[in-house]
């Protein structure tokens, strides 16, 4: 049986982080021992041994690694490239097929790095839906508040990229059932740059007596994009929160 995930580093500099990633995403480290190859070929002779690679290098590095290696988008290892101070998670290889673009946003939620997502199949959707919800929210009150904001835009969910929230809720049972029901992925974004950004357009006591912000759907859905605009502020429904931001493309 192909073991699930592979973790491979070039540098002992970044021993810290593979096995950071190794503990919490049930990886298997290597490229600190190479049997006298050198690290590329090491690399290169187990390649095929996983069903999905992160590679903690550069992406000019991963390129060279992967030079003559691929051969078909249905069988390669999926591939996500991590820089080591965790800036970006590149889904750089069978973002579908092999789920690179998943693991780049598992990845990246857990390092706190960006996830790069560049099939068209994504890129294209301009929506991201932020959510904060009470402890304990069921999947079906998730469900009608985020399908009710929607509504109040005249969009579905067939325009929405990704759903963002608090770290705090990142186990969030309903949350995460409905997302996985909906085939969409959830970022995480940190309290502690909720903080530092507290982009609400009205600051809620509660959030702020329950997770220490002044508002989660808000700031979530509008750092989760780079160029997003507030296009539906917080609405409120039977204790979830839901705001919505678009990705828009002018430069």
């Amino acid at each position: 049986m192909t073991p699930s995930l592979g973790i491979w580093i070039v540098r002992s500099g970044a021993e810290k982080l593979g096995r950071h990633l190794e503990q919490s995403l049930g990886g298997e480290l290597r490229g600190l021992e190479t049997g006298g190859q050198s690290n590329r070929a090491a690399f290169a002779a187990c390649h095929a041994s996983y069903r999905q690679w992160i590679l903690v290098m550069a992406t000019g590095i991963a390129v060279r690694y992967l030079q003559g290696l691929p051969k078909d988008k249905t069988t390669d290892p999926a591939i996500v490239v991590l820089d080591e101070g965790c800036r970006f998670a590149i889904s750089l290889l069978s973002g579908h097929e092999g789920g690179a673009n998943r693991l780049a946003y598992r990845v990246a939620n857990l390092t706190g790095a960006v996830p790069v997502v560049t099939t068209a199949a994504e890129t294209l959707k301009p929506l991201v839906v932020g959510v904060g919800c009470r402890k304990g929210i069921s999947r079906e009150k998730i469900d009608a508040a985020i399908h009710g904001a929607l509504a109040k835009i005249s969009r579905d969910r067939k325009d929405v990229r990704e759903v963002a929230t608090i770290d705090l809720k990142a186990r969030e049972p309903g949350l995460l059932e409905w997302c996985e029901e909906n085939d969409l992925p959830l970022r995480i974004i940190s309290q502690t740059l909720i903080q530092q950004r507290p982009w609400v357009t009205n600051a809620s006591s509660w959030a702020r007596e329950h997770a220490g912000v002044d508002g989660v759907c808000e700031p979530c859905a509008l750092l989760a994009t780079f160029r997003g605009r507030l296009v539906l502020p917080k609405t409120s429904c039977d204790g979830v929160a839901v705001a919505i931001v678009e990705e828009t493309s002018e430069l």
